[in-house]
This record gives structure tokens, sequence and C-alpha cells, in this order.
């Protein structure tokens, strides 16, 4: 994936503007993490992650976040999912959302929440 970086190229930006009703379309929401499992089948470290969004319902993911999280440090904490993406078969497993998060070297480092929200509480 290629991502334009803020800064980088005197403010240049690689893709396009969108319109509001483009934006619109994204379901971004906040939920809990309530259940974290192993997912050995998966090609490279990753956890299964079920995910508490409130009105819109219970929701499951896999996401190769190992290298940064521990169960302990994902289980009770509030995410940023993408929760209207189709489903996604991963190996044996269904994602049901994408976990949002940040790319660095290090490994990628989850959206999180400044302070608690209702869970489904949409992005604005």
């Amino acid at each position: 994936m290629s991502h334009g970086n803020a800064g980088e190229g005197g403010g240049e930006q690689t893709h396009g503007l969108i319109a509001w009703s483009d934006f619109e379309k994204v379901l971004i929401c906040a939920g809990t993490v309530t259940q974290v499992e192993e997912f050995p089948q998966a090609r490279k470290p990753a956890w299964k992650l079920w995910v508490d969004f409130g009105p819109h319902g219970l929701r499951k993911t896999s996401a190769q976040i190992r290298h940064l999280y521990s169960a302990d440090q994902l289980l009770g904490r509030q995410i940023v999912g993408v929760i209207n993406f189709p489903p996604k078969q991963i190996g044996p497993f269904v994602s049901e959302f994408l976990l949002t998060g940040f790319p660095t070297e290090e490994g990628v480092v989850i959206t999180t929440i400044e302070r608690p929200v209702p869970n489904g509480t949409r992005l604005a």
C-alpha cells in the first residue's frame, strides 16, 4: 500500500481529494476488546480479537499486532475499527472488521481512543 506522508515532498499528497459523502460511507467506530485468542494458523504472528461495537454487535478480526501487544494489553482496551467492509476469509477464520492502526518498523501501532466513549460511537 502506498500512502502520502504529511511533511514530505513539500506537502504534496499522493491521493486525490474525496467528497464528504465518500467519508460518510466508511463506518469507523469505537469498540472494546472482549476476547483475545492465539491464531497459530496465521502466516505472520497474529491475534484473533472479538470486539464489542455496542449497537453494531460483537465482531471478530485477525490482527498482526503480536510484536507490540500481549493479549493482556488488548483485553478491555477500546480500539477503532472499520465495521462496514464485507467479511474476509483469513485461512480458517472470518474477519468481520478492520482494526485500524499505523504501520511502523516495529509493527502496527493500533489506533486507540484518548478517553472512553460508548461502544459503537462513530468517528466524526
